[in-house]
């Protein structure tokens, strides 16, 4: 029996995708269009993962150069400045997923574990009143199966009364690691997987 739900947030809760593409597309676009289609294409793959590795993952694996730490976070900021008047958007929420989250978060325990920064993840929350479905809001650069893992620890859960929804291959690995359910959502790549949510609307765990 199903007791706790870990959401992931980007693709899930909130339509965030495309606009962090974007953001990507703006942030490298001095280095070329090539390069940025690649980042833009590991992007889109790579759901889930924060946008601290992925920035990590254009030097050095798309850009063949080495970055320092001081480098990266100066680019984390400048990426949050270009997205962030997109994101602070209620259209962008994921109405199917609101309302089962409206609905529910009485019934089951309700965390986030995400790929996106902690501060602007919880702030964002804040802002399109969220925060109260859930009982906990948490971020990178923490990696997800590590915040999975947290809350599992924190809360003192049983594993096999808590899944993770997620629309990515991260969110599924997470789980697997963590040993607890996983459930894929708006992304048909992860309709090979046991279980997979067309809609929330029918929806019946």
């Amino acid at each position: 029996m199903v007791k706790t739900i870990l959401w992931d947030f980007d693709g899930v809760i909130l339509d965030s995708m495309k606009i962090k593409g974007d953001g990507f597309r703006e942030l490298f676009k001095e280095h070329g269009e090539e390069y940025v289609e690649a980042i833009k294409t590991y992007h889109y793959n790579n759901g889930g993962v924060s946008r601290f590795d992925k920035i990590y993952y254009f030097y050095n694996h798309i850009l063949g150069q080495k970055l320092s730490e001081k480098k990266m976070l100066l680019l984390a900021e400048q990426f949050a400045t270009l997205i962030e008047e997109k994101l602070y958007n209620r259209e962008n929420l994921i109405d199917d997923t609101i309302q089962f989250i409206q609905k529910y978060y009485e019934k089951y325990n309700f965390h986030i574990v995400s790929g996106a920064e902690h501060q602007e993840l919880n702030i964002l929350c804040n802002y399109l009143d969220i925060t109260k479905y859930f009982k906990s809001i948490d971020g990178s650069p923490t990696k997800k199966n590590i915040l999975v893992k947290n809350v599992l620890k924190k809360y003192n859960y049983q594993k096999n009364e808590v899944i993770l929804i997620g629309d990515a291959l991260s969110d599924y690995n997470a789980a697997k690691e963590n040993k607890i359910g996983f459930y894929g959502y708006n992304n048909p790549k992860l309709q090979k997987f046991p279980y997979y949510i067309e809609s929330f609307k029918d929806f019946n765990i």
